[in-house]
């Protein structure tokens, strides 16, 4: 198994692989894709088994108004065929040691149980705009003494599904029994 940074090279490899990880919605596929069309900074990294790219990465930054402090983790995918294998793990670990992102605070937004493994707790500073109790918010490295809601890039929500309209049912109209 080997871990690279994502080129151009394996940018359409690693969306793929974010559709079939999480396949309800598209979200995660088009959040990256939007990073890489619009010139974001992220940090992100790939896990290569077999020349078959099995896990995803990535980090981006997190904002206190409009200053950066710290990184977002996600997305954090793995081939569904390759889960429960530790793979999402040791490519988690090996993230956490690299520059930027090891001298950063991170914060993420997952299941508690798997991120407590790995140093991150429970954040109560920042809130998180997509978690309303932070009961899903954690963060590694944070020394926050003051309340706000942390940031998220533009993308985060240009990528949310819309809300489609609720149709009125006609009123006018009798349904038959």
């Amino acid at each position: 198994m080997k871990i690279r940074k994502v080129s151009d090279e394996y940018l359409a490899k690693a969306v793929a692989l974010l559709r079939r990880s999480f396949p309800a919605g598209g979200y995660e596929a088009q959040l990256v894709q939007q990073f890489h069309d619009h010139g974001r900074a992220i940090h992100e990294w790939v896990c290569i088994h077999t020349n078959k790219i099995i896990a995803y990465i990535s980090f981006s930054t997190a904002y206190n108004g409009t200053e950066a402090c710290g990184l977002h983790l996600g997305p954090l995918a793995v081939n569904p065929e390759f889960q429960k294998q530790g793979v999402g793990s040791e490519l988690l670990r090996f993230a956490l040691t690299q520059e930027p992102v090891k001298s950063s605070t991170i914060f993420v937004l997952g299941n508690p149980e798997f991120y407590q493994k790995f140093g991150f707790t429970l954040c109560t500073m920042p809130s998180c705009p997509f978690d309303k109790n932070n009961a899903h918010f954690l963060s590694i490295k944070n020394e926050t003494t003051t309340q706000f809601t942390v940031g998220y890039e533009p993308e985060f929500m240009s990528c949310l599904p819309k809300k489609q309209p609720v149709k009125q049912r006609d009123k006018g109209r009798r349904s038959r029994s």
